[in-house]
């Protein structure tokens, strides 16, 4: 490879994407807080109430638990207070003022935070309008079972959605599922003693209209209708379903009332209380604000991740669809190919070779042991700083040669091979690689159709010992025996596998020699000879067993030089999109499939496990589990059939589920690394894997054959 002038990647990466990961869980945390797992108003809760002062129990419905007694108040005589719970709601609250207005009486609205958050420009026209505020909590949860903390952040979310919205602040607070005095249990007064020391007031009723249950217009009015003189705080709805019964009896009911001299007031008016209500500071409003736009915004995302979610889930069932599609055709047409006279032209194999001491003999030996004859060898050592060049000349076989050059990357070590070869069919192999004795003459045959030009084997991990190597393993099998099938079928096979893999040079060597300006040279050059013309198809039978990363560093390494090395590849031949013949079919087949499966996918693929990992905890694992389920079902199919159809054992599909968790995770970061670093314009240097001469095939297959 070429000496590039190389920027370092972005430093900033983990940090960008640690800031957005931690950006949205924040945002959906919010969503999840303040706006969700809202219930209806139901029946009250009915329990002990042996700890509850008389006082309370025989007293009014605003009650004060701030001193050392509560205190208790009601309304003043011949007075109405009308209250609505659990909005503000879009398309009743506004119908409610309506009625309110048209006749000219003030109301007080206990909102809840959630509905303030999404709703902020209707619970400002509230106060606008001359009504009153007040607290109902934020997700209208039940504070008598609520903790402390659960409590706290109930209130005071909605406080300062309150504030953020309209301006204001308000000490009034409607605990939910509450209903009169006599009704307080234990629990509830345990809630109202906390809030007490916060300088709150509870506000309870004393007439139940009952709208949630929408009993009619008649049983709604009867109950909101005083029975005596006396003052009555009445509970209505201004959400949670259809209130038209409740506008209706408010049409009835109020003007009956003010006949009879009744009087309309908030809460605070009719009880004569004051310093209910006040302004907010600039800071505390701005504080609003954010929380506002924060939960709007994290509802957004909340949204876009669900259809996100379903969209990943049907476009992973068109894909084990599509590949199980072209598997079934590639098969097919494998076993009704005609019969062509068997390609028996001499081969040259290039191995270039980097630091390949530990494995290079076993390489040369599996090439020699090949049953195609004859089959020469070149290889290529690149300025290694141990003893690869060494260990061949040792070998001293006849038809092997060694070629010593400067160190060049491997597109030019490739590059030299090519040169040096006599032959027009050659393989390349890794340094790391180890063929089996049919693999070369395997990987020749579809040349006997003349528009072929390459023809990518059937690379296989050797060191599938470990739970690293077992992932990699079910990702090779699955990658070539499906995935290249589908390539071959559509005449869209966007690479030739470094570790194996058959070319013309003839058609090589009319482009200008393996591409040295991209990190993955394989895909580059594959790419570019089918915009030449040539076809480029895939060969099962021919293995070729290579040593995989065992760490994870060495891992990440190696995948992020091919991802980015593809990125590069992608963006060099953009052109094919609008091009004719192979190239077209590369362009609008092979490069859109790389891009939506293998880049755009898992990019947007961590937001989508935060998604499924928030539906989890917030009480939505059903469909959460359901996701994870069906994503896993649509690796497992293709996975049995791809390991089948490379007669491969099943039994590390056991490891797939754990795969989920972990290996797919990594993947995930190496392609938003290489999608970052492509955008930054830096170049990678070419990254060296360790090599442990782990390459042989596992001794249990060997056994079996």
């Amino acid at each position: 490879m070429s000496h590039h002038r190389r920027l370092p990647p972005p430093k900033a990466h983990w940090a960008l994407l640690a800031t957005l990961l931690f950006a949205v869980t924040v945002l959906l945390g919010l969503t999840a807080l303040v706006g969700g797992g809202f219930a209806a108003d139901g029946t009250p809760r009915t329990v002990a109430a042996t700890q509850v002062p008389a006082a309370v129990r025989d007293g009014g419905p605003i009650i004060d638990p701030r001193g050392a007694e509560p205190v208790t108040s009601r309304l003043q005589p011949k007075t109405v207070a009308l209250t609505f719970d659990d909005g503000p709601d879009p398309e009743w609250t506004p119908r409610v003022l309506d009625v309110l207005a048209r006749h000219g009486i003030h109301a007080t609205f206990f909102v809840t935070g959630g509905q303030v958050t999404r709703h902020p420009g209707l619970t400002a026209d509230i106060v606008h309008r001359g009504h009153e505020l007040g607290n109902h909590t934020a997700t209208h949860t039940d504070l008598g079972a609520a903790g402390d903390v659960r409590a706290q952040i109930e209130l005071r979310a909605t406080d300062l959605a309150i504030a953020g919205a309209a301006g204001t602040g308000t000490s009034l607070v409607r605990p939910p599922y509450s209903s009169t005095a006599d009704a307080v249990d234990d629990a509830g007064w345990r809630a109202a003693s906390r809030l007490g020391g916060e300088g709150r007031l509870i506000v309870l009723s004393e007439l139940d209209s009952q709208d949630w249950r929408r009993p009619g217009v008649d049983a709604i009015s009867a109950a909101i209708t005083p029975r005596t003189d006396d003052g009555a705080v009445v509970l209505l709805h201004d959400a949670g379903g259809d209130r038209s019964e409740t506008l209706a009896a408010l049409d009835r009911v109020i003007p009956e009332l003010k006949a009879k001299g009744w009087r309309f007031d908030t809460v605070s008016g009719a009880a004569g209380l004051t310093g209910t209500t006040a302004g907010v500071d600039g800071l505390t409003r701005f504080g609003g604000w954010l929380l506002i736009a924060a939960v709007q915004t994290g509802e957004a995302l909340s949204t876009a991740l669900g259809w996100l979610l379903v969209a990943a889930s049907v476009l992973a069932l068109l894909r084990t669809v599509l590949v199980l599609l072209t598997t079934a055709i590639h098969v097919r047409r494998g076993r009704a190919a005609p019969s062509r006279p068997p390609v028996r032209e001499p081969v040259t194999v290039i191995v270039p070779a980097y630091n390949e001491e530990a494995g290079i003999e076993a390489t040369i030996r599996s090439i020699l042991a090949s049953d195609h004859h004859p089959t020469w060898v070149i290889v290529v050592d690149d300025g290694s700083t141990d003893g690869t060049a060494d260990v061949v000349e040792r070998l001293a076989l006849r038809r092997v040669t060694l070629i010593r050059q400067q160190n060049a990357g491997k597109p030019a070590a490739l590059n030299t091979g090519l040169a040096a070869a006599r032959t027009e069919l050659v393989v390349m192999v890794d340094g790391d690689t180890v063929l089996e004795p049919g693999t070369v003459g395997a990987v020749i045959q579809p040349f006997a159709d003349p528009s072929v030009g390459a023809v990518s084997g059937n690379a296989k991990v050797a060191n599938r010992g470990g739970l690293l190597g077992r992932w990699q393993h079910i990702e090779y099998v699955i990658g070539f025996n499906l995935d290249r099938r589908m390539y071959d079928v559509g005449e869209c096979m966007p690479t030739v596998p470094g570790a194996v893999g058959a070319f013309r040079r003839s058609a090589v060597l009319a482009l200008g020699g393996v591409p040295e300006d991209t990190l993955a040279e394989d895909t580059d050059l594959t790419m570019a000879l089918e915009r030449d013309g040539w076809r480029v198809v895939y060969e099962q039978e021919a293995r070729a067993w290579t040593e995989a990363p065992a760490t994870l560093g060495q891992l990440w390494k190696q995948r992020y030089r091919w991802c980015y090395g593809t990125l590069q590849a992608i963006w060099k031949h953009r052109g094919a999109v609008v091009a004719k013949g192979a190239a077209g079919r590369l362009g609008r087949r092979g490069i859109p499939y790389l891009l939506l499966f293998q880049v755009a996918l898992p990019v947007l693929a961590p937001f989508v496990d935060v998604a499924a990992l928030f539906g989890v905890l917030t009480g939505d694992w059903k469909t959460a589990l359901l996701y994870w389920s069906v994503f896993l079902l649509l690796q497992l199919v293709p996975g049995v059939i791809a390991f089948r159809l490379d007669r491969e054992s099943l039994r590390p599909l056991l490891f797939l589920p754990l795969q989920q968790f972990v290996y797919r995770q990594l993947m995930y970061l190496v392609v938003i690394q290489s999608v970052m670093t492509a955008l930054a314009g830096a170049r990678l240097p070419w990254h060296k894997l360790d090599r442990l001469g782990q390459s042989a095939p596992p001794r249990s297959l060997v056994d079996a054959e």
